[in-house]
């Protein structure tokens, strides 16, 4: 596992530290890289240009839940960027793959470790939103950050709009991308996929899913205390699950027919 620089409070670089000239003062560090294997959680906004170019759109989020202005980078830059809060702007991507629109949304939280007005931005989540709806069995060769794990017994959850899926270890860094009771918990990389019509009873790897979700969230916390919201189910990405028979036929129902006395 990557492990960010440590602080140094020297007058030189020793190693990957960077200058401190103040003991106590908090210095970014020269670089960061990714917590987890998505390749995106825990980059720098900065980085995230790096790595993508420049957005092709800045977003916004109403208060209302998932309602979003969308403007240029340029506008964003000039005017609208300068009336809220820096991690109120989600850089967007779009892309065409496989006759499916491929958005891409990346959240920031900032790094309250700075004592200073425009902290470090990481990012929190990435957003990928698909039109039209696509397949459960399809959305790894759509979004190839997307690496479900395959084991048995990797731990996945449902409701009846999402499925959640927990991937490798959890990491101590994670806790900057948490806004709340980030010390209680371990937190782990997690996979959250949506339909916005709902999911079928009976999950086949042809259920259609809206958006998926690279997040970070706790396996023992829900484990603990979300086990009435979290139904555990089988990994939709085991060869159980695609060996699976198909759904069983409903039972019809009949119209009872009254009896009279004779």
């Amino acid at each position: 596992m990557f492990i960010r620089p440590f602080l140094c409070h020297s007058l030189t670089i020793v190693g990957t530290c960077l200058v401190s000239l103040f003991p106590g003062t908090w210095t970014h560090p020269l670089h960061a890289a990714p917590f987890f294997e998505d390749g995106f959680l825990g980059l720098t906004k900065q980085e995230v240009h790096e790595k993508l170019g420049t957005p092709h759109a800045i977003r916004s989020r109403k208060a209302a839940l998932r309602v979003f202005s969308y403007y240029s980078s340029n506008d964003w830059d000039k005017y609208f960027g300068k009336l809220v809060s820096p991690e109120n702007g989600e850089d967007v991507y779009t892309y065409a793959r496989d006759g499916v629109q491929v958005r891409y949304s990346f959240a920031y939280t900032p790094d309250r470790r700075e004592d200073r007005d425009f902290p470090t931005l990481y990012v929190k989540r990435v957003e990928v939103e698909f039109t039209p709806a696509v397949t459960i069995q399809t959305i790894p060769e759509l979004v190839q950050e997307f690496h479900p794990s395959s084991d048995l017994d990797a731990p996945a959850f449902r409701s009846n709009l999402w499925i959640l899926l927990f991937k490798g270890p959890p990491s101590q860094e994670a806790e900057l991308l948490v806004d709340w009771n980030k010390k209680d918990w371990e937190w782990s990389l997690a996979y959250q996929l949506f339909a916005v019509t709902g999911l079928p009873d009976y999950l086949t790897l042809n259920s259609k899913i809206d958006r998926l979700e690279l997040t970070v969230q706790s396996l023992s916390r829900i484990r603990k205390i979300r086990r009435h919201t979290h139904e555990p189910m089988l990994n939709p990405y085991s060869q159980k699950f695609a060996n699976r028979p198909p759904e069983p036929p409903k039972p019809e129902k009949t119209i009872p027919v009254p009896v009279y006395a004779e």
